[in-house]
């Protein structure tokens, strides 16, 4: 799994499962404020479009995740 790969999968889970949580119709529910976190994974994907930079990248290239195939 590549970087790319890993940022992809890790926003995923991040939004479905913040969704989840804070979704008043789930039977997750804790509390609204967890669609902070939703909108905190969307405005870093919309950000990386434009400045190629993403912080969570940062992190898996120092944990090992290789760049390309």
């Amino acid at each position: 799994m590549t970087v790319n790969d890993a940022i992809h999968v890790l926003a995923g889970t991040f939004i479905l499962l913040s969704l989840a949580l804070g979704a008043e119709a789930s039977p997750l529910f804790l509390s609204k404020y967890w669609l902070w976190f939703t909108a905190f994974v969307g405005t870093n994907l919309f950000q990386y479009g434009f400045s190629k930079f993403c912080p969570m990248a940062s992190v898996l290239k120092k944990l090992g995740f290789p760049e390309s195939r």
